[in-house]
């Protein structure tokens, strides 16, 4: 128990100037409460793209999108004490630079960190994610964004299935801010990421269709096919 509590204690170290305190340890052992984020396999992704759907870019009988029809962000949809913000913040921090509190309910409320940005390359080291302007310099992104999984088959969904693809952990990844903003509600066809990640991008977006069985249109299967060729054929 001494032992437990001299953790608890360096956790609480308040947070000054610009240096970032590195977690020692994880007492919590947070890292088997968040599943590591997923690979995809290139060969697994060239299988399934063939079999998506396929619809008009723009269905004109598609209803104006709402981000409220997805609900809140975020949500504790896991049952963890920890929305999936700090979840995927989390899971995708480089291991061994989190700093976190128990906050409520949620053991592993993240306060700063260094974070690889998974379309850029960008290094993103916060020290105080408290901040509204360090916490608006990384976002959670959804692969495929709301308004396009919405086009693309979601606005038939029930309520409560929408939520969940809102929270889905395999559908979010820790992001550059103003990178984040850039890809906006972007499809493939009207945005990439730096040419060392597009194999990753597509294949993960790959994968996020066609677990929640959403349709592409041509142009976005096009570009998608033209990334996965930038994946190393072995």
């Amino acid at each position: 128990m001494r032992i437990r509590a001299a953790i608890l204690a360096l956790l609480f170290v308040p947070l000054s100037g610009c240096e970032l305190l590195e977690q020692a340890s994880d007492p919590f052992d947070d890292a088997a409460a968040v599943a590591p984020a997923p690979s995809y396999s290139p060969s697994t992704a060239r299988e399934q793209l063939p079999t998506l759907r396929v619809a008009e870019r723009r269905p004109a009988d598609v209803p104006d999108y709402s981000r409220r029809e997805f609900g809140t962000a975020w949500k504790d949809v896991d049952g963890n004490g920890c929305n999936q913000r700090d979840d995927v913040l989390l899971r995708d921090a480089v291991p061994g630079t989190t700093v976190v509190q128990v906050q409520r309910s949620c053991p592993h409320d993240v306060l700063a960190g260094t974070w690889v940005d998974p379309y850029s390359g960008k290094h993103l080291t916060f020290t105080d994610l408290k901040d509204q302007r360090q916490a608006q310099a990384i976002q959670i992104d959804h692969v495929v964004p709301l308004a396009e999984a919405w086009v693309s088959g979601a606005h038939a969904w029930s309520a409560e299935r929408r939520v969940r693809f809102a929270n889905d952990l395999e559908v979010l990844l820790a992001s550059d801010g103003p990178t984040n903003a850039s890809k906006g509600s972007s499809d493939p066809a009207a945005w990439r990421p730096k040419a060392p990640f597009q194999c990753s991008y597509a294949t993960h977006w790959i994968d996020v269709k066609h677990r929640w069985e959403l349709a592409v249109d041509r142009s976005e299967a096009r570009a998608l096919s033209e990334m996965l060729e930038t994946c190393d054929p072995s």
